[in-house]
């Protein structure tokens, strides 16, 4: 809008049309190279003790750089740290594709805690916000596993049985609640896109209001059922509800 439309809509007594926020690219993997090494922002993450990694690399999909993940009864992950005010951009973008799945994965237990594809949504939670119980196990959990271990997370995931739709906690921890946003082996092959309300999602979850985020993981794990797994992703994108 011009000075000269501006002072119209004043003088009609009307306001200017309101102006989207931009939004934020937490994983922008299509403006990078194929073959290339990720930029040091995208740091590679595994628990202690498990020896075998999950291979990332950059590769071209119809013209268009995307992460591929294959795991190998192995585990790991690709972490950006990134803030993102829920209130002003809740509006979670991501696609994926995957290739092949853990055919024991089960949301349920410990030994089925695997995934072709999963996004991690970690939010600025102090411990101090915590129960005394929650907040013993979390701090506990980064001395054994590291820092990284957040105090909540959002985990949406391609699971291998569980229905569309499902929210849970973690076999591990109710810190992470899992939403299972595609299931089963009837994709495959194909791209997905999703967009979630990330602030809606946390408060199903977990009862209250959502913090900011600081941080989001993409995971493509068989570590415990010890299967093989592959995944591509897209960019991961947070942005505005569409102004109506």
């Amino acid at each position: 809008m011009n000075r000269r439309q501006f002072l119209a809509a004043a003088v009609l007594g009307s306001a200017p049309p309101a102006r989207a926020l931009e939004p934020v690219h937490a994983m922008r993997f299509s403006a990078l190279a194929p073959g290339a090494p990720l930029p040091p922002q995208y740091r590679s993450y595994a628990f202690a003790g498990r020896a075998r990694r999950t291979q990332y690399d950059l590769v071209d999909d119809a013209g268009r750089t995307v992460l591929r993940a294959r795991a190998d009864a192995s585990t790991a992950g690709i972490i950006r740290d990134v803030g993102v005010d829920t209130a002003a951009l809740p509006v979670l973008a991501w696609d994926w594709k995957a290739t092949r799945l853990p055919a024991r994965g089960d949301l349920r237990t410990k030994g089925g805690d695997d995934y072709a594809a999963r996004l991690y949504v970690s939010f600025d939670l102090p411990l101090a916000a915590l129960p005394f119980g929650e907040r013993f196990g979390v701090t506990v959990a980064r001395v054994v596993y590291g820092k990284d271990v957040p105090a909540a997370a959002l985990c949406y995931v391609w699971a291998s049985r569980a229905s569309v739709g499902t929210v849970a906690p973690n076999a591990y921890t109710g810190r992470v609640q899992m939403v299972v946003v595609e299931s089963g082996a009837a994709g495959l092959g194909a791209w997905h896109a999703y967009e979630r309300d990330v602030g809606a999602d946390y408060r199903r979850a977990f009862g209250a209001a959502p913090p900011a985020v600081n941080g989001v993981i993409v995971s493509t794990d068989t570590d415990n059922t010890g299967e093989t797994a592959e995944a591509f992703y897209g960019d991961v994108t947070f942005k505005a509800r569409p102004i109506s």
